[in-house]
């Protein structure tokens, strides 16, 4: 059964840091893409960052761009989400997910396997 699982959410202030783990059971992710979403209360799925499968394509919008930064490592089948310099409108539950195919993309629809979430809400 394949799983992905979300750990390192959190309660932090505003210009705070905080690093996610996306840590993926029952099947190896390394020719995969995989990425970062989120969603907050009443608000549609919103893509947070992509990554190839060899780690050497991203993909950030401007939202997010320079803040945060994804990065993998394959022999541990775990994707992580460092980001830095958090605001309020970063509070979502972040969610991590798995495609089939090895480029990165950017809607929801595109992805395959998805973990439960984390949340991180950001204080002002």
């Amino acid at each position: 059964q394949v799983q992905l699982v979300e750990s390192g959410g959190g309660l932090v202030q505003a210009g705070d840091s905080l690093r996610l783990s996306c840590a993926a059971s029952g099947r190896t992710f390394s020719r995969n893409a995989m990425g970062w979403f989120r969603q907050a209360p009443g608000k549609e799925r919103e893509f947070v960052v992509g990554i190839s499968w060899s780690g050497r394509r991203t993909n950030y919008p401007d939202s997010v761009k320079g803040r945060f930064t994804i990065s993998r490592d394959n022999a541990k089948n775990t994707v992580y989400l460092q980001m830095n310099s958090l605001k309020p409108e970063d509070t979502a539950v972040y969610y991590c997910a798995a495609r089939y195919y090895s480029d990165i993309a950017s809607r929801p629809d595109d992805y395959d396997y998805w973990g439960q979430g984390t949340q991180v809400t950001v204080s002002s």
